[in-house]
Formats: structure tokens, sequence, C-alpha cells
């Protein structure tokens, strides 16, 4: 801006000479106050300037109203309507988008043309790379709830990413028959319906009422998956106990058997009274009780007392006094045979070899010397051993050779083993009849809260019981154990997030044989015959374990018992027992490609490529699969295993049905009244004393919103960025449901202004487009990139976060609005840049749709195949079989993507000076610049009056710092707040003074200068400098801001 011509008024004659000194410094002071005049006249104009420069694009707001009118007046209703699709066929859709977005319309129709067109189906005989997930199969027991919605949204994301990226995908689906879950709600349905037992209608008939749940759910859990979008490949489905999964079960046992890694043995498992069968760790939940705790348990009128260290006296022999022992469990006491010392404790060192004797049956209990499970510090230093009741006291046992003896029926009742006074009782009725017997006896010392861990059956409720059994059939895990190890170890198997490889090196260095026998009746048959001879004096099922025969078939054991016994006559009887359901799970990998068979599919897809699955089946499903597919498979089932967290409900709490607190997919999809909520859990398996309607009146009390399959997915996918859960909160989904109406809205926008004419270039010449056309190329290409590679790494919140970040706040908010000028101005001089709006436009929403459609794939494909297509390209039919993003060269411009950065934090920052009532009003704004590569970027971007640091500041204006090189004041109607405005600049302080210490903190760490790259120290002291200037302008900043008040 030109200078002011100075202004001189009428010279008066000097009263007296001026010295020399005082003429100079009268001189120097009108001089400073003639430049202050300047500046303040400058300040003055700027401001006048800015005023009176109003945008065209009030104008434009007008035109574009107009049009907008006219257009809805011409509009026929029919022209936004589908017409209806038969199924299987390419959606019709209606020649107008409707003015909103709807997930149930948008969602309708695609599915099916996906599916019979093929796009599912893996081919094996394919050239092109290949990329396996095998889904972990649910449990035909019920419904999905919203735990496997996000396996189903992550595992489809990968899957759909692959297959655009030039990959073989096959994603293999299976429904598991979960043995002893769905046993437990067919008994459940059976005794709330008909008043009757499984015993009642015996076990064929059960069968038949277990197929007929598994055909209604079966369709269920299809119909879920439908409608969340997962494109798997139907022509593979697999069920665990279907023909080919049961004869790769049956091979697999006798394999093993074979082998030597199968084999009868007495040893403990976890039991189950009220079920009546031993169950897996994945069955067991662990409480923690702090002290003593009232529970109530299954089959007991009154609640039982937990978390109580219980003490008592064993008299010794030959009047040698007592020996104390302590218990949580003093019904076990009845099955003691043992009583442990250490070897080196003074205290008992006279007792070692000598013996106690049981007050209710006089039995002998040995006092053996055992340093592994003796403390001598703890308690009384002796330790009472119960081997038949508990696992640290079975290994005693089994060193010590002591004698097993269990004391409870399987029902949970005191056997004859427990002695006449007690037996018949329930365990936990005898154990405050023991506590008073011992106190009859003197022998009660005393009772003290305690913590401990307690075993419940998550299907029951009942406390699980360590207890030795009949023969059951073990896995022995050692050396498959060892394998798995060193699978993670050698890094043929990747486990993401790698915290968790730590849990896997702890469970499998300390595994124990696995019990794979199971008392019920729905599941694989043990394929064990048992061989009884007609001269047999004892003919009772498996009283002698080595007349077992491991065979294929009923006519295999026959032919091996005709070679074992011959010329003698025998009856064979098949165990009655059933498999462990993680038996048939843990070969599921290799089952659904076909194994034992030598199948094409085997060949192509064995190993698979990922396994994705919740964290708390790491050991009982994961590990197993790692033991069973390199011992039967020859390989690892897997190159990575991705854990993902558990689903809690908005409390934290894990979703289970006992709290009501469980969502089904289809309940956030389509949306439910509150009353539908309450009604489904009313009609539901669930005992009435079970249900928790009032945790769905607190939680949900208008219902859940319709939010779609597609925000449900986004919003799943977005929550992985935390830890081990997801506390799901489902205003969460609904916000991502409004997004998916901005993403609608932006397509509209564009098919407006493309035209019905517009055919897309083949390519775009980013050398010729306006700046704000290469910003937003550059910005997709960068999101393309982050996309990409988070994907790579599994880290899906960052993926969706990248185009997230774009769409909304690039895309929609800036380059939407930015060009909108273009379109409402005739003039032929903005024809060009009309022109590259256009095919920019274009281009961005094509390749966005791709870039969104893994994680959004029904908004994605309808809108996709909204846009106009290249006349002279071939388009693929569908958007879920078009190439994925990949970053172009020519559109990197990280120039332009800074400047146009410290634009938009200008822009910002100036936004968010303004108070509620401000926020449409056009104020004076500055720009404090302290660089001359900032002051262009302003002067090119921005219509602020530019300032320097030799210029006042502008009186009356709210003030904010962007960076270290550039401050902006907004003039406000009437005072500042002080205050207010203080408080802005420190809370800016804080913030930067934390980023300042974490910088300094990591560079100052240990071995920091030693192995941090020297690229990456001098990007770390840049931003460290950075940082220390930002912090001295805003020091500055709030030492003018004091300067100013002090002058009011």
């Amino acid at each position: 801006m030109e200078k002011q011509p100075e202004v001189h008024g009428p010279e008066k004659a000097p009263e007296k000479q001026l010295d020399e000194k005082t003429l100079e410094r009268k001189l120097r002071k009108n001089q400073k106050a003639k430049e202050k005049e300047e500046k303040r006249l400058k300040a003055k104009q700027k401001e006048a300037a800015m005023l009176q420069a109003q945008p065209a694009l009030d104008v434009l707001k007008k035109v574009e109203k107009k049009h907008r009118g006219k257009a809805v007046e011409d509009e026929n209703p029919e022209d936004f309507i589908d017409q209806d699709t038969p199924n299987g066929q390419k959606k019709l859709l209606a020649p107008q988008m409707a003015n909103q977005y709807c997930p149930s319309t948008v969602e309708k129709s695609w599915y099916a043309w996906w599916e019979s067109s093929g796009y599912f189906r893996a081919d094996s005989a394919s050239t092109k790379p290949p990329f396996v997930i095998v889904m972990p199969p649910p449990n035909v027991t019920g419904a999905l709830h919203i735990g496997h919605a996000l396996t189903v949204a992550i595992e489809d994301a990968m899957i759909r990413w692959r297959r655009m990226s030039g990959y073989n995908a096959l994603w293999v689906p299976g429904v598991d028959h979960a043995g002893i879950a769905t046993q437990v709600v067919v008994e459940k349905k059976l005794m709330r319906e008909r008043n009757l037992t499984r015993h009642d209608i015996g076990a064929d008939n059960f069968v038949c009422e277990v197929l007929k749940w598994k055909e209604r759910y079966g369709g269920t859990i299809l119909n879920q998956l439908h409608r969340l979008g997962a494109s798997l490949d139907w022509s593979r489905e697999a069920f665990t106990m279907d023909e080919q999964r049961s004869n790769a079960v049956t091979e697999a046992f006798v394999r093993l058997h074979k082998e030597g890694l199968i084999y009868r043995d007495n040893r403990l498992v976890n039991w189950d009274c009220t079920l009546l069968t031993s169950i897996s760790e994945i069955e067991v939940d662990h409480i923690d009780l702090k002290e003593e705790t009232m529970l109530k348990i299954p089959g007991y009128a009154t609640p039982v007392q937990f978390g109580v260290l219980i003490s008592f006296a064993y008299p010794l022999e030959e009047g040698l006094g007592e020996i104390v022992v302590a218990t949580t469990r003093i019904e076990t006491m009845l099955g003691d045979t043992a009583i442990a010392v250490h070897p080196e404790d003074k205290r008992y060192m006279h007792l070692h070899g000598r013996y106690a004797v049981h007050p209710f049956n006089g039995r002998k209990l040995k006092i053996i010397c055992d340093a592994e499970i003796v403390d001598p510090s703890f308690g009384t230093g002796a330790v009472k051993i119960a081997p038949a009741h508990d696992p640290n006291d079975f290994e005693v046992g089994r060193r010590n050779n002591l004698q097993f003896i269990n004391i409870l029926t399987d029902d949970g009742k005191i056997n004859s083993n427990g002695g006449a006074q007690f037996e018949g009782m329930p365990r936990f009725t005898a154990r405050i009849c023991i506590i008073e017997a011992l106190k009859a006896k003197g022998l009660y010392k005393g009772a003290k809260n305690t913590e401990t861990s307690l075993g419940i059956c998550s299907r029951t409720n009942d406390i699980v019981e360590p207890m030795i059994k009949s023969p059951q059939w073990f896995v022995n895990c050692n050396t498959m154990a060892k394998v798995a190890l060193d699978a993670v170890r050698s890094k043929r198997i990747e486990i993401i997030p790698p915290q968790y490889e730590q849990d896997w090196y702890r469970w499998l260095e300390n595994i124990r044989d696995w019990c794979v026998s199971r008392q019920h009746w729905w599941g694989h048959r043990v394929p064990a015959w048992y061989v009884t001879l007609e001269d047999d004096q004892e003919k009772t099922l498996g009283s002698d374990n080595d007349r077992w025969i491991v065979a294929k078939s009923e006519s295999a054991a026959s032919v091996e018992a005709q070679k074992s016994y011959p010329g003698k006559k025998f009856i064979l009887n098949q165990d009655p027992d059933v498999l462990d359901t993680w038996f048939s799970s843990a070969l599921f990998p290799l089952a659904v490609l076909g194994w034992p068979d030598d199948t094409a599919d085997l060949r192509s897809f064995y190993p698979t490529s990922v396994l994705e699955t919740g964290l708390d089946i790491l050991f009982c499903w994961v590990a197993r699969m790692v033991m069973m597919g390199t011992q039967l498979g020859g390989d690892v089932p897997f190159q990575k295993v991705y854990l993902h967290p558990i689903v809690c409900d908005t409390h934290g709490r894990k979703m289970c049905k006992s709290l009501g607190n469980v969502i089904d997919p289809l309940e956030v999809i389509n949306g439910m009244t509150l009353e539908g909520l309450v009604k489904r859990l009313e009609e539901g398996n669930l005992d009435p004393d079970e249900l928790n309607l009032e945790r769905k009146l607190t939680d949900y009390p208008d219902g859940i919103a319709e939010c779609g399959t597609d925000a449900l997915r986004f919003a799943l996918i977005s929550y992985t960025s935390q830890s081990d859960r997801i506390n799901l909160d489902i205003k969460r989904v609904v916000g991502y449901r409004q997004w998916c109406n901005k993403l609608w809205n932006a397509i509209r926008f564009a098919m407006g202004k493309l035209g019905v004419h517009y055919s897309p270039p083949a390519t775009v010449d980013v050398s010729i487009m306006p700046p704000i056309c290469k910003w937003i190329l550059s910005a997709l290409n960068k999101a393309t990139g982050k996309t990409v590679t988070s994907l790579e790494a599994y880290k899906f919140s960052d993926a969706t976060s990248a185009i997230y970040s774009w769409w909304q706040y690039q895309l929609c908010d800036v380059f939407i609005e930015a060009i909108k000028p273009y379109f409402f101005n005739e003039p032929q001089e903005f024809e060009s840049a009309r022109v590259a709006s256009r095919d920019t436009l274009w281009v961005c929403l094509e390749t966005g749709l791709r870039l969104l459609h893994p994680f959004m794939p029904y908004i994605t494909e309808e809108l996709w195949q909204h846009l106009p297509q290249p006349k002279y390209s071939c388009r693929q039919d569908s958007i879920m079989i078009s190439e994925y993003p990949s970053l172009v060269e020519e559109w990197t411009n990280d120039n332009l993507e800074n400047e146009m950065d410290i634009v938009l934090d200008t822009v910002n920052k100036i936004r968010s000076l303004k108070t509620r009532t401000e926020r449409k009003e056009r104020r004076p704004a500055f720009a404090l610049c302290r660089s001359q590569d900032v002051t262009a970027t302003i002067q090119c971007h921005q219509s602020l009056i530019i300032l320097t640091e030799n210029d006042e500041t502008p009186a009356d204006c709210a003030i904010a710092v962007v960076n270290k090189d550039l401050s902006v004041y907004l003039k406000l109607q009437g005072a500042i707040n002080a205050e207010a405005e203080r408080e802005k600049l420190r809370k800016k302080r804080d913030g930067i003074q934390k980023l300042h210490h974490a910088v300094s903190h990591m560079m100052d760490a240990s071995g920091y200068r030693e192995k941090a790259p020297q690229s990456v120290q001098e990007g770390d002291m840049r931003k460290h400098t950075a940082l220390l200037r930002e912090l001295e302008v805003i020091s500055e900043a709030e030492k003018k801001l004091d300067a100013k008040t002090d002058n009011i």
C-alpha cells in the first residue's frame, strides 16, 4: 500500500532558538509520531478494504437458492423411486437420487446380485496370488450378536480390499455344532415348552430336536450374514457335523491315536454337576473374590458361602499331637490322602514319613515332602492333598504315587467314598455339616476372609468341580505345543497385536493334556469300540482299558478285533461319549478345504492367510488349530493371527444374555423400538429369572434408531483402536449413519453440477489445474497411501480415520465449497476452472468411493453406479471387482498441502475466535506473519489484512496462535474479554508444553542418540525448536494482552 502524503500545518515563528540536541530530540519524536500515524492509517485502510470487499459468494448463494427452487418445481416424484428388482439381478436405480439417504432402500437388492454374479467365488485354478480367510464358525445355538458383526466387518473389509487389489480372495463360511452350548439351549427349550428332560425323550429323539433347532437358527444366521454384506464364498459353506467335516474328525482321531498322541486315562477334568459332563476351559468363567461372598448356586435354596479360608487339624498317629491345614473347599477333605510339607521346614522334619489320621474314616494320611507345592512361609506350611479334586494336588499325587479318591457323584453329591456320615449330601450342604462335625471333635480352628478365584460354568452358572473321572480320552499336547511355540517365535505365524505373544508363550509352555471326552449327546461320537468277549466275567463297558479299538468305522473295528482275538466271539460297543467341540473346530482350516482328501482347494489355499478372531479364544481355539494344522496338515494353518477387542456394552460389561445387554446387529441395522427390544428378550430362550428388562429401559429408553449396515460396520471397525475392549455406544453408530447422508448429498451435488451429458476423461492433467484441484488430488493421494499402509499393518481404525477425514474435512468441507462459485458463475473466464473442477470432482468421488467400499459396501456400490461412466474405457460392472485405488505419483504436491494446512488452520482459528452470536457475521481479521513463506501463503489464499512484527496489533481484537510463524486477530464487536483471551492462550500453551515435554522425554531417553536414525533425530530437533518458538509466540501474545488491559 502506498504511503499517505505528509500533511503540514502553518509554521509558527520560534519563540527562541533551540539548541542542537533539543532540536534533534524533537525531530526524532516527530518522526516517531508520524510513523505511528502512518501505521494507524495503514491499518484503518486495510480494515476498510476488507469490509468493502464482500465476496461474490453471498450473491452466488442467492443464485443457487433460486436454481434449487426452480428444480423442485420441475421434479417428478416417480423419478426418485427405485423400481422393483427381480432377485439376483442388478438393481434398477431410479433416474434421480432421493433427497435423503435411506439405509433400507440403498441396501436392497445388491447382495443377491453380487452373489448371483459369482463375485464372491474364488477359483482354485487361478494364477492370482491367494488371500484366504476362514470365518470363525458361529455357534448354531442362536442368532449372531454384535461381536460377530465386528468379526464380519473386519474380515469382509480385508477380503474386499484384497479382491479389489488383484488377489484370488477366498472367504470360507461355516457354522459350528457347538456341542454343549446347543444341548443346553435345546434342553431349556424342552423343559420350558414341554416340561421334559433329554432323558425323558431319549438320545435319538433329542438329536432330532437339536437338528430342528439347527435348521431354524442356521437360517437366521445366514440372513444376518447376508444383511451384514459378508462376501463369503457360499459354494464352500461348511458345518462341523456335515459328512465331510465328520470324516475329517474321525480321520484325525484315528491318526493321532495311532501316533500315540491320543490315549485313555484317569485324569482330572472340569466337571459340571448340572450338565453332567466335563467341559472345556472356554466354558469356565473365573471370578475373583476378595472376601467372604454369598453366591446363588443352581440346586441350592439359599446362597452358598465362598471366599473363606477354613483351618482345621488332623490328629497325628502315636499321640504326636496334630497338624493344622487350611482350605477354601472343606468338603474335599473327605478325599484327602496326604499332607505335604516343605522338606527344609524345621517345624515338620520330625514328621517326615509319619501319618496323620482322618477324623471321619480313619484313613492314614502320609506326611510327604514336596518343595513344588508348599510355601513354608504361607499359613502353617502344611498343605492337605486331595489328588482327585485339585489340579495341583493331582500332580503331587502323581509325583508321590498317592491314592486318588473321588468323593463326588456326577450330580455333585457326596458318594460312598466320603463316608456314611455325609453320603448323599449335596457338596455345599456337606460343607456346613463337615464344619460342625470338626467342631464336635475339637478339630476346627477357625475361618477368615481370603482372596480366591472361582471357576463358574458359563452355561449353567454352576461351580465347576475339578474331578477325576472314569477313564477319558486325552490328547498329549507336549510335542505339538512346542511346534506351536516355535511357529510364533520363528515368525512363521505373526500375532497382531504383538503384546499377546507373551500370553501365547505362557499358555503353551504350561500346557496340560487336553481332555476331549464329553458326556453329552450332541456331537461327534468317539470313534472307539470296546471289545467284550463272550467268556468275560466283567462285562462293564470300559472296565479293561486295553480292550478299546480306535477305528474309522465299526466294520474296521471288527476286523481289528478279529486280529486281536482270533477265534473268539465278541461284542463291540461304541464309546457313548462325544468329542469336545473344540476338537472339530481345531481342524476347521484343514477340513473346510477338503482334508483329509488331496483336493485342489487344499493345494491352492492352505495355509490360509490370516485368522481374525476374538482374543478370548486365543488358546482354546487358535493354539489348537496351530497344533492340529502342523501335526496333520504339515504346515501352520495361517500366517497371521489378528485378535480383535471384545465388544462390551456402553458400561464396559461383556455382553451376555443373563445381563440382557446382548445386541442383535439387525436391531441396529433396521432399528428397533424399546417395546420390540423387550419383546425379543421375553420371547427368547432365557429363563424368566435371567431376564434383565431394567437394563434395556435404562440403556435404550427410545429404542435403537435405524442405522443401516454401512454405518454399523464403519463404527465397529473404527472402534478397533481401543485395546482389548470396545465399549459400544449406539450413538456413535447413529453418527456414522448421518455421515452416510453427507456422502449421499456430495454425490447429489456432483450429479447436478456434472450434468446429464458429462463424460469423465480417461486421465486428468494436474499441471493445468487450479490450485484447489491440485490440492484435493494430493490430499486424496495421501489418504489412499495412509489407508493402504494401515490395512497392510492391520490398523483398521487408522484406515477408517484416513478415509473419513478426507471425505469429511477435505472433500466436503473445503473442496466442494471452494468450487461452488465456478458453477454459479456463467462468464467464460471461469470455463477452464469449471472444466477442471468438474473433472477433479468426478475423479475424487469415483476414487473415494472405491477407497471406502471395503468398509461400506452398500452405499458405495449405489453411489458408484449413479456416477457417469467414461466413454472410452471399460469399467467393471460392480465397484466390488473394480481396482482398489493406489498412489498416483503425479498427484503428490506436499508444498501445496502444507500451504493449505496453514490456510485451513488459520480459518479454523479465526472461526474459533467468534462468539456464538457472531458466527455468521463478517468481521475484520488480521494475520501476523513472521516469515516470508507464510506471508506469501496467506496472501495467495486468504483475504486477511497482513501484519508484520513491526506493525502495531489492532485494538479490540481476539488473538489465536496458529503456529510459531503465524498468529491471527479478529476484530470483535465491543471490548474484548481479557480473561477469556488469557484462558485460550493458557490452554494453547498447556497443549504445546505437553507436546514439548513428550518430544524432550523421547530425545533424552536412553539409547536414543545411538539407535535413532540421523534423519529422525534431525526431525525431532526441528519439532523441538518449533515448539519452543511457539511457546515464545504465546508468551509475546500474553504480554501484549496484558499491556492493552493495563492501558484501559
